[in-house]
């Protein structure tokens, strides 16, 4: 027995001691007996009293987590026994489970884990840089195909690799069965031992590229959707596309001609469209006739003395040919490859026909996405959109899964590192959409689930602009939306303050390793109603591979000692010492 309580608040139990702590081992973390099922953990010990949080009962061999009695004063307070501490730590051997370590507390009492508890819901790996985070996302990956009971042929999951540490941590995991296989796409244009990341320019839509563009202003997405309108419709070469072209044009010019423009900014500007949008019909050189002379368009425009086109009448005429009725946008069925060069020039097409060289207000936040998406057509990231034949988003998502020999791939890693971050963060917010789309779009529901795992999810899942601009965040969505269709989100983050709170409310298993930033670990007390602050004070002395879970795939929160994978992601540190000093033979 250890003592008697003496207080009761809520669930904390303060018990006085009548034993000499000095001549007993270790009780923080340890669990407690009151009244003979009542379970305790002692979260903080001095010399003469303990308090215990109140976590459950054990009734009929089982354990009961939250269901909270407040036992009576005259209450017998013991440690557990070795048999009770069997049931809280059991797992029923008819479920699929995985070992993530050891009890911290408890030596050699393995710590398992639920595999369809853990993945059926979103989940986050918190915890600083060097903590063990990498580490234990390999390690549950592993365990997945080499202790789970079943073999999982069926898993799809796509990692985000932020920092490409994990391409040798799951390269021997086909070993175990060879219908087992991983695949890695990289962003490292040099390396050609793994497959090339590629995304059809074609299977985007409007807020894919406003990712893309860094579109600051909602009144930018309808011309983007327009210009999307544009390339399908131009990249069918329908009869109908050269007079839809010519339409446009046309009507551009006739806006520029009667509006109150300088006359020789109105001719610069007609002679740029007439030279960029040139068609047969509508260029420079079409000869126009009157009163039997035959002059080009462009002698048309010169400017007289009288400060005036000199056939200005002619033009207006000849341009009136093609907007004499409207002509409907009619999309074809089915669709077409396109490359981002393509869409470049349709996004021309949508800003001419908005109005960009006669309206000053147009212009300003119209022309900024023709300059971004120059920049992104000549940067080495356009080389990203290269999609040599056509591709449906059915087909891309099978390819993805698809290894090298034919067969598919369980386990799918994106190394991102060679890109930078923003153009990472568009990436990872493109995939994410892609992937939720075809889920979303299956017959049967949650048939075939995917489990999107962020590694530096910060990056990525953020409090952030999308909701202004394109009315949602995808990450938020998925996480709201996601699990009832199969699509399950990992988060691992060394910065849970900078995760959107959207996202991670949703998550309902914890593994949290060791933090000490304020910000973080009250953020991480709000998500966790339950935790303790003697937990929280906890968290900030773990040490590294140590970690407190929480969550529906664990009886009870625990503090665990990983083990470690096999083989390793490539996450360790640097040793300074070894790269610093070299032995000095002289002393």
């Amino acid at each position: 027995m250890l003592g008697n309580i003496i207080r009761v608040e809520d669930t904390h139990i303060t018990v006085k001691l009548n034993i000499n702590i000095y001549e007993t081992n270790n009780l923080n973390g340890k669990y407690v007996i009151f009244a003979g099922t009542i379970v305790g953990s002692i979260i903080e010990v001095d010399t003469q009293f303990l308090t215990i949080k109140l976590v459950g009962l054990i009734e009929n061999n089982k354990f009961i987590y939250g269901s909270i009695i407040t036992p009576p004063f005259n209450s017998e307070v013991r440690l557990i026994t070795k048999e009770e501490l069997d049931i809280i730590y059991s797992i029923n051997e008819k479920d699929n489970y995985i070992t993530l370590g050891t009890s911290y507390i408890y030596n050699n009492y393995n710590i398992n884990m639920n595999v369809n508890n853990y993945f059926s819901n979103h989940f986050a790996i918190l915890g600083n840089t060097g903590s063990g985070k990498s580490y234990s996302v390999a390690k549950i990956i592993q365990s997945i195909f080499y202790d789970a009971k079943y073999l999982p042929f069926r898993t799809n999951i796509f990692l985000f690799d932020a920092y490409g540490e994990y391409q040798q941590a799951f390269r021997d995991i086909g070993m175990s069965n060879e219908n087992i296989n991983y695949k890695v796409y990289t962003t490292n244009q040099e390396d050609t031992e793994n497959e090339q990341l590629y995304i059809p320019f074609w299977l985007l839509n409007a807020d894919d590229i406003a990712l893309l563009l860094n579109v600051t202003d909602p009144r930018q997405i309808p011309i983007i959707d327009k210009a999307l309108k544009y390339v399908n419709y131009f990249s069918s070469n329908t009869a109908g596309v050269t007079e839809y072209k010519n339409s446009i044009i046309s009507k551009s010019i006739l806006d520029l001609i009667y509006s109150s423009k300088n006359i020789s900014e109105t001719r610069n500007q007609i002679i740029t469209i007439l030279t960029k949008f040139a068609t047969e019909d509508i260029n420079l050189e079409v000869k126009l006739s009157k009163g039997g002379w035959v002059r080009s368009i462009r002698q048309c425009l010169d400017i007289d003395k009288e400060n005036k086109f000199a056939d200005v009448e002619v033009i207006i005429k000849y341009l009136d040919t093609f907007t004499s009725y409207d002509i409907p946008l009619i999309l074809p069925s089915g669709s077409y490859r396109y490359t981002i060069d393509d869409y470049a020039s349709a996004l021309e097409f949508a800003l001419i026909s908005e109005g960009i060289f006669t309206s000053d207000k147009v212009f300003d936040y119209a022309n900024i996405l023709k300059i971004r998406l120059n920049s992104l057509c000549a940067s080495n990231y356009a080389s990203y959109f290269n999609y040599d034949n056509y591709i449906d988003i059915d087909t891309y998502i099978k390819q993805l899964l698809t290894s090298r020999n034919g067969n598919k791939a369980q386990v799918v890693n994106f190394n991102i590192n060679y890109v930078d971050d923003r153009f990472a963060k568009s990436l990872v917010k493109i995939y994410a959409r892609l992937l939720f789309n075809y889920i979303t779009n299956q017959k049967q529901r949650g048939a075939l689930p995917f489990h999107i795992i962020l590694e530096e999810a910060h990056r990525y899942v953020q409090n952030d602009k999308d909701v202004e601009i394109l009315g949602y965040n995808i990450f938020d969505r998925i996480a709201k939306e996601g699990r009832k269709y199969g699509v399950i989100l990992g988060l691992v983050s060394q910065r849970p303050f900078e995760l959107s709170e959207t996202a991670i409310s949703q998550c309902s298993n914890f593994l949290i390793f060791k933090m000490f930033h304020p910000k973080d670990l009250k953020f991480i007390s709000d998500i966790l109603p339950d935790i303790s602050d003697n937990e929280i004070k906890l968290i900030k002395n773990l040490n590294p591979g140590v970690c407190m879970i929480f969550g529906n795939a664990f009886k009870i929160p625990l503090i665990v000692k990983m083990d470690k994978p096999h083989p390793e992601p490539n996450s360790q540190s640097i040793n300074i010492d070894n790269i610093w000093y070299i032995k000095n033979n002289t002393q």
